[in-house]
C-alpha cells in the first residue's frame, strides 16, 4: 500500500477527492496540516503530494481508528466494526475503492435528498454507481434499483455491499445509454461532475418518467451555473437547490 501526501486539510482540498478516488483511492485520512490518500500502487498525479510506501496493515488500521458513522436524511452509514443503537436505516459498506463511503459531501446530500424523494415501489436509477450506496439506500426505501457503472472493477463490491445490506438493486456496467433501455425511471440519482451532468442533461430527460425527478451532485459551486443552464435547455426544471462546502446538489425535473 502507497500513501500520497497533500498538504492542507479535507476542507481545503475538498475540490479534489472526486479525482483522488477516480484514480484508485481506496481512502482518505486527515492528520495534522495533511491529508493522506492510499492507493494501491504510485501514479504520477498533478497535486504536488509526496508518495511514501507503508505496510497494509498501517492503512487498515487508519481506516478503523478514523472512520466514524455517517446519519444522512434517513440513513446512517456504517463501516462493519461500528457499533450504532441509533435510528435510521443502516447501509453498512466495507471501506474499499469504489468512491462513496457516506463520508463525502456529496453522497451525503445525496442520501439525504433521496430520502424526500423516494417513491416506494417506483424505479431508480444509480448513474455512476460506484460502492453501490445509492442503489442501496433506494431499495431499502423500497424502489427496484438499477446501479450503472463504466468501471467493472467497481461492480463486484457494489454487488457485495448490497448482499450485505440485505437488498438486490441490479448493477449493469455500462453508461447511461445502457441504462435507457431499462426505464423510464421514477428517480436518478447521479454523483458525477459538472461538465459530465452538463453533456447528459439532454439523456437525465430521457431516462425519466413525467414527473420522474432527477437527484445530481458532485457539481462544484463555481460550475453550478452551467449545469442549471444545461438542465434549462434539455427542458428540465430546478426543484431544489442544496449546498454543503464547496458542493451543490440539484434536484430537477422534465417540465410539463
Amino acid at each position: 500500500m502507497w500513501v500520497y501526501r497533500l498538504k492542507g486539510t479535507l476542507d481545503e482540498l475538498d475540490p479534489l477527492l472526486p479525482e483522488l478516488f477516480d484514480r484508485g483511492a481506496r481512502g482518505l485520512e486527515e492528520r495534522a496540516g495533511e491529508v493522506l490518500a492510499y492507493f494501491p500502487a504510485p501514479l504520477d498525479l498533478p497535486f504536488g503530494g509526496e508518495w511514501e510506501e507503508l505496510p497494509d496493515e498501517d492503512w487498515l488500521s487508519a481506516w478503523k481508528r478514523d472512520l466514524s458513522p455517517v446519519e444522512a436524511g434517513p440513513f446512517v452509514v456504517l463501516a462493519p466494526w461500528h457499533a450504532w443503537e441509533g435510528s435510521g436505516k443502516r447501509i453498512v459498506l466495507e471501506p474499499g475503492m469504489a468512491f462513496g463511503t457516506g463520508h463525502h459531501e456529496t453522497t451525503r446530500m445525496a442520501l439525504s435528498a433521496l430520502g424526500r424523494h423516494a417513491r416506494p415501489g417506483g424505479k431508480a436509477l444509480d448513474l455512476g454507481t460506484g460502492s453501490g450506496i445509492l442503489a442501496i439506500g433506494a431499495a431499502l426505501l423500497g424502489m427496484e434499483a438499477l446501479g450503472v457503472d463504466i468501471d467493472p472493477t467497481v461492480l463486484p463490491q457494489a454487488e457485495e455491499n448490497a448482499r450485505r445490506n440485505g437488498v438486490a438493486p441490479r448493477f449493469l456496467l455500462g453508461s447511461l445509454e445502457e441504462a435507457l433501455p431499462h426505464g423510464p425511471f421514477d428517480l436518478l440519482l447521479a454523483n458525477l461532475y459538472a461538465e459530465l451532468h452538463q453533456a447528459l442533461a439532454e439523456g437525465y430527460k430521457k431516462a425519466l418518467k413525467p414527473g420522474g425527478v432527477a437527484l445530481l451532485t458532485g457539481i462544484l459551486k463555481a460550475k453550478a451555473e452551467g449545469v442549471e443552464e444545461a438542465l434549462e435547455g434539455a427542458g428540465l426544471g430546478v426543484l431544489e437547490r442544496e449546498e454543503a462546502g464547496e458542493w451543490v446538489l440539484y434536484a430537477a425535473a422534465p417540465r410539463l
